[in-house]
């Protein structure tokens, strides 16, 4: 019978090859097939699965995560293995998503604002995160996604973005808006000017030329959220740079729903537009705000006073 950890490779090889990144799943997977070797068990069951994915004790939230994980990751070996148990869903709690924070007209305006009062007040820094979260606003593009940018990916003559190889390893075009185009324009003439013959492939650079990285780009708008009163230092909770993007997907939705438009079946073009995978994690939008709940209870109202 072939090994846990043979399994195991020939998974990820293969759920890898039909364009899943897997990282942090590889990691998950590795570390429960240790967890199954210490305890010398060459069969998945329940029980052990269940053991390993509620660890550690005090990490509630990955729980059902982890039990994910290994539940697809058994399907597979139980292709070869009979004896393996599936762990069934719903024994563990559900995982719980963060509600999104929806940001006001003025809230953005006042964290971009913040955003150019960045020292020093003749470098880059300030302009860079001034369009850089002012993207994510208008786009509702992921992090990594605008951070990943390379000159050649942003074309602001079409007024187009190329996304490579994003979450889930799909790239996508992502169509600009004019006005959009033109504050991205003047922020490249600014970076050229600024950096010369330093300039690297990337769009959104540091101050020195090298590429943005996550943990400065969340740095930054801590410090900017807490300037503009969206948290107070020492919050360990509060809005947050990916609220950006949902507060873009939650406009759009209420958009429609204003414009009398048949949100139903345009969900499939707004899930293209955010590189999701299913629709059915855009869907998760109408129920997570309550303003949008709010206009699909109009919409009902009136559909069931015409029919009165």
């Amino acid at each position: 019978m072939i090994s846990l950890r043979s399994a195991l490779k020939q998974y990820l090889s293969m759920r890898q090859g039909l364009g899943y990144k897997y990282q942090h799943q590889t990691r998950r997977l590795a570390d429960f097939v240790s967890f199954m070797e210490s305890h010398k068990a060459t069969t998945i069951t329940t029980k052990l699965a269940v053991a390993w994915a509620t660890l550690p004790a005090d990490r509630h939230a990955s729980w059902t995560l982890r039990l994910t994980d290994v539940r697809g990751f058994a399907r597979h070996v139980a292709n070869f293995n009979p004896e393996t148990e599936i762990p069934p869903a719903g024994i563990l709690p559900p995982l719980k998503r963060a509600r999104p924070y929806v940001y006001s007209d003025t809230e953005i305006s006042a964290l971009l604002a913040a955003a150019l009062a960045l020292p020093p007040a003749d470098g880059l820094r300030r302009w860079t995160y001034h369009h850089l979260f002012g993207l994510f606003a208008v786009t509702g593009i992921r992090l990594s996604e605008a951070i990943g940018l390379r000159n050649s990916d942003v074309d602001l003559d079409e007024g187009l973005l190329t996304v490579r190889q994003s979450k889930f390893g799909k790239s996508r075009i992502v169509p600009l808006h004019p006005t959009v185009s033109a504050a991205l324009r003047s922020y490249a003439q600014r970076r050229d000017a600024h950096l010369g013959s330093r300039c690297g492939p990337h769009f959104f650079v540091a101050e020195r030329g090298g590429p943005l990285l996550h943990q400065y780009v969340h740095r930054v708008f801590w410090r900017l959220s807490c300037e503009t009163g969206l948290r107070r230092a020492g919050d360990h909770t509060g809005p947050r740079v990916h609220d950006l993007r949902h507060r873009f997907a939650i406009q759009t939705l209420l958009g429609w729903y204003r414009e009398g438009l048949d949100v139903e079946q345009r969900l499939p073009l707004l899930s293209t537009y955010l590189g999701h995978t299913c629709v059915r994690d855009t869907y998760w939008y109408l129920s997570a705000c309550p303003q949008l709940m709010e206009e699909a209870a109009r919409r009902l109202d009136r559909r069931w006073e015409t029919k009165s």
